[in-house]
């Protein structure tokens, strides 16, 4: 039997989106597992879009609440705005309160991943805050995973590495482009 795991992310320039393709390699490099990389609706009209210098989006398939239950582990991506998820990103998980009411996600692992522009830029409340939007569904929210370490871009290569431990999420801190 093959597992099937969602990425669903939300990237307004790209940044997340990489997470995710490098976090698709990895599931997909696991024997029995399926990785799919899904997005989020983006809500900012285009004219706002086009004055923040946003790259286009990519075709990564959107979303939906339905598609979400079919999954049986997710793993959810996203920059940090003050400390929290994305509106973007938090339009959708409102979306989801019929999967709550059939409890259509109980029992399903999750976990989280964000990238933030500084150190200190709210990466603990950013995971924080979005675990707290996922209680109501109980058993889903029971089976997130705590197993994440924040990385940085070493100036010497391209490479990164650990920026430090902590159990608050998978982070990644992004400088200027």
């Amino acid at each position: 039997m093959v597992a099937k795991v969602y990425i669903v992310y939300y990237s307004l320039y790209g940044h997340v989106e990489k997470l995710a393709q490098e976090i698709k390699k990895g599931a997909d490099s696991v024997e029995g597992v399926e990785a799919k990389i899904w997005q989020v609706r983006e809500t900012l009209p285009e004219e706002v879009l086009g004055k923040m210098h946003a790259p286009p989006k990519t075709d990564a398939p959107i979303i939906t609440p339905d598609e979400l239950a079919e999954a049986d582990g997710v793993l959810f991506g996203f920059p940090t705005r003050f400390g929290m998820k994305p509106a973007q990103f938090k339009a959708f998980l409102d979306s989801t309160g019929g999967q709550w009411r059939t409890q259509a996600l109980a029992g399903k692992p999750a976990g989280l991943f964000y990238s933030t522009s500084a150190q200190g830029s709210g990466q603990e409340t950013t995971a924080l805050t979005a675990i707290t939007t996922c209680s109501p569904w109980y058993d889903f929210c029971a089976h997130w995973l705590y197993i994440w370490c924040w990385y940085v871009r070493d100036g010497a290569s391209e490479g990164w590495k650990p920026l430090r431990y902590r159990n608050f999420g998978r982070g990644w801190l992004e400088t200027a482009n």
